[in-house]
């Protein structure tokens, strides 16, 4: 069956050497504990095959250096076949050295979702459709090139994050338009819910001027709600929050609402509100939530959105504001962010991953190699990927 997928003329021994090539190149690992032997994809396999389709796409020519690693992505420099430079960034959802792992092993086991692989394509895809989205209608996103399996490819800013901004000509009007786009986007029907200095670039082009146009871009959608989601006022006051404390700490800037100030259009000193208020401030405008399918929006969910949605949230709670969970590398490809082979690819159930399957399973699988290889019999494939016989 391998070989007739792959087109591989010379038969099973083409196969075998192909599954023992990629084996040794750590493309695909053996399943441990098992009654058959079978094999999985690994997560450099997963990126390899991504790399690929870019490739094929044209959309990508060369991959770069490591630019910096997060709580739950990977972000490399590249360039197209023109040689333009461009931002690719791989969804690792699942990551165990962070506090949440606690969260995301017990949302697998518990709910029997898919695997980590899997929810991480579900988040590159959501990311792309949000950040598409926002970019044509205006939003300071970058420029969504591609997007594939679990990786996405956009524009590379030339700027910095601005959790490093140490000073600042403007850093009023910056204030003010960082809570402008917080309201802008509300009444369009969405929060960011991790609006933070990490997940904001200052632009460092010098062809921006503060008073005209925004001069940063904001980044990292895939957790993103709807206004109509129970929680909505809470992330609201959180993404507000966290710009106020930044702001607090790195220049002492702690606007205060002025009654006598008349100008409700920013926020801020020489206006009449700080900062903005959900309740107060937000008045819908569009439906930008409804469209990209977005936490908490009224219509009926499918089940892709609804697992990654659950995902998500798992991992929203605890530690998401912690400094040790972003971190800069020079270059290097180097990082003390591991997997658990045992996590992070949980396509197979406990009993055969631990080798304790009864009897009947263990006569069933026999079954479904003898129907793989014959040909006789018929099987079907459920949701996981797993073959199941037809009664």
């Amino acid at each position: 069956m391998i070989g007739q997928i792959a087109n591989l003329k010379a038969g099973m021994g083409a196969a075998n050497k192909a599954i023992s090539d990629l084996a040794k190149l750590s493309l695909i690992s053996k399943l441990r504990n098992a009654k058959y032997d079978g094999y999985r994809i690994t997560y450099n396999g997963f990126d390899y095959l991504a790399l690929k389709t870019m490739h094929q796409h044209g959309s990508m020519d060369t991959l770069g250096t490591t630019i910096g690693v997060g709580k739950e992505s990977d972000i490399y420099s590249c360039t197209d076949s023109k040689g333009n430079s461009k931002v690719l960034k791989i969804h690792r959802l699942g990551r165990v050295s962070f506090r949440t792992v606690k969260n995301n092993r017990d949302y697998l086991r518990n709910k029997q979702t898919q695997s980590w692989m899997h929810l991480s394509k579900l988040a590159a895809q959501k990311e792309y459709e949000f950040m598409t989205i926002l970019y044509r209608n205006e939003f300071s996103v970058p420029i969504p090139y591609d997007y594939t399996r679990h990786c996405v490819l956009m524009e590379r800013i030339v700027g910095f994050p601005m959790r490093q901004l140490k000073e600042h000509f403007a850093y009023k009007t910056l204030y003010s338009q960082l809570m402008g786009f917080i309201v802008k986007l509300a009444n369009h029907g969405l929060i960011h819910c991790d609006f933070n200095e990490y997940n904001i670039m200052i632009k460092d082009d010098g062809t921006y001027n503060f008073q005209k146009e925004d001069g940063f871009i904001v980044i990292d959608f895939p957790q993103c709600i709807s206004i109509e989601h129970p929680d909505a006022e809470f992330y609201f006051k959180r993404d507000v929050e966290c710009i106020r404390t930044f702001f607090k700490r790195r220049f002492a800037y702690r606007p205060k609402n002025d009654e006598t100030m008349l100008d409700t259009d920013g926020f801020g000193e020489g206006y009449r509100y700080a900062y903005p208020v959900l309740s107060r401030d937000v008045e819908r405008i569009g439906d930008l939530d409804i469209q990209v399918k977005a936490s908490g929006y009224k219509r009926k969910l499918n089940d892709e959105d609804r697992t990654l949605q659950n995902a998500v949230s798992s991992m929203r709670g605890e530690g998401e504001q912690e400094d040790e969970e972003s971190s800069e590398t020079d270059g290097s490809n180097e990082t003390d962010d591991e997997y658990d082979d045992e996590d992070d690819l949980s396509d197979f159930s406990d009993d055969e991953e631990k080798g304790d399957s009864s009897k009947g399973d263990e006569e069933e699988n026999e079954k479904i190699i003898e129907a793989l290889s014959t040909g006789v019999g018929k099987l079907k494939m459920d949701k996981l990927g797993n073959y199941i016989l037809e009664e």
